[in-house]
């Protein structure tokens, strides 16, 4: 500590350390710290600025900010995702969010009493809020309209309350395939490219060693004279073999490692729920399968235009999803067997959730479209 001095005799000390004493060292230490910290700031916001639209920037830093204000660290968090690193802790699919797609399910199977049959209701039921409950339930907001009823499935669609979308709902049943392949078909991103013809590109971008969830950049053709889609989402999915289940969730997130391309329209709203329960086990022919799906396009068609786009696609998706579980099965194609290798059990590439290697760097993006075809 310093001792105590009279004003007078402190300003003099003070005068006298200019000259390279203890005083002088202290400033330039700051300025020295200081220094760098600022261009470290210049560095990453001419970084940001190539890397995303003016728009992108505004929200990408909005939305970390309302997420990370009045947290504990939340500007040491902050700077890490400004520096280019993917927060897990915020984007990883939790458990809550595979569980509630399975009980989705559960409801509906004992109101409709699907799992004794192979049939379905024309209106599938509402679920029921846990009792006295106050939570905003989508699913109260808007009631379910029949689009499609086939004999193998049946297609519904509600409103989303506030926008101009909607959210569509797939409950069918398929006899000819084992509910092991036709959930390691969708998860094969290899195969799907040899399947999909609509797929430009589609890979693995990061891995979570904690919940076995994954990013992934998927790059999708759609209807001529629209531009190209791409997606950037997380997808966690889950088996539970005790209680014959399985479940895929996936929804978009932003990641730094995917900026936005003048090549392709971005979709930042994307969710999707596939629950898929066995007649019998998983390496037996027969199961039933949920599909929740909703997304914004960003297209200037007209409501109906989008809503019959969906309306068609979806069954022909799932049709091309079907057909190609059949090729994998009748002609013995490799497909990687998702069910054995739990999430969890990863290489160190994934153990480190290091950017996957399949990733190539893409060109920064051009500037932000406000309306799209």
């Amino acid at each position: 500590m310093f001792p105590r001095r009279p004003p007078a005799t402190l300003a003099a000390w003070l005068a006298g350390a200019r000259g390279g004493g203890l005083l002088a060292a202290l400033a330039n230490q700051c300025r020295f710290v200081t220094g760098l910290r600022v261009r470290r700031a210049q560095q990453i916001a001419q970084l940001y600025g190539r890397l995303y639209s003016e728009s992108s920037r505004c929200a990408l830093l909005g939305r970390f900010w309302r997420r990370l204000r009045g947290r504990p660290g939340h500007a040491s968090v902050l700077m890490a995702a400004l520096s280019g690193v993917f927060v897990w802790d915020e984007e990883r699919i939790q458990e809550e969010e595979l569980q509630r797609s399975i009980n989705e399910m559960k409801r509906l199977e004992e109101m409709s009493n699907i799992f004794q049959s192979s049939g379905v209701e024309n209106h599938p039921p509402e679920p029921k809020s846990p009792a006295g409950g106050n939570e905003k339930s989508k699913d109260k907001e808007e009631p379910w309209e029949m689009v499609m009823d086939k004999k193998h499935f049946k297609l519904w669609r509600r409103p989303i309350t506030g926008t101009h979308l909607y959210q569509y709902r797939v409950f069918g049943t398929y006899t000819d395939v084992t509910p092991r392949q036709f959930f390691n078909v969708q998860l094969d991103t290899e195969y799907r490219k040899k399947w999909d013809a609509l797929v430009i590109k589609l890979e693995v971008i990061e891995r979570d060693a904690v919940s076995g969830s994954e990013v992934l950049h998927w790059v999708t053709h759609f209807p001529y004279p629209m531009y190209s889609r791409d997606y950037v989402y997380v997808r966690r999915y889950s088996v539970d073999q005790e209680n014959n289940v399985m479940v895929l969730v996936s929804r978009a997130v932003e990641h730094p490692s995917v900026p936005e391309s003048p090549e392709f329209v971005r979709v930042r709203s994307y969710e999707s729920q596939m629950v898929i329960r066995p007649h019998k086990s998983f390496d037996e022919n027969g199961f039933d399968y949920l599909l929740t799906y909703s997304d914004n396009p960003q297209t200037v068609f007209p409501r109906y235009c989008v809503s019959w786009m969906v309306s068609s696609g979806m069954p022909d998706f799932l049709e091309k999803l079907h057909m190609a579980t059949l090729k994998a099965k009748n002609m013995e194609i490799k497909v990687k067997d998702y069910i054995s290798a739990k999430p969890l059990e990863m290489s160190s590439e994934a153990k480190a959730t290091a950017p996957s290697p399949e990733r190539k760097n893409e060109g920064s993006c051009g500037p932000a479209r406000i309306e799209y075809a």
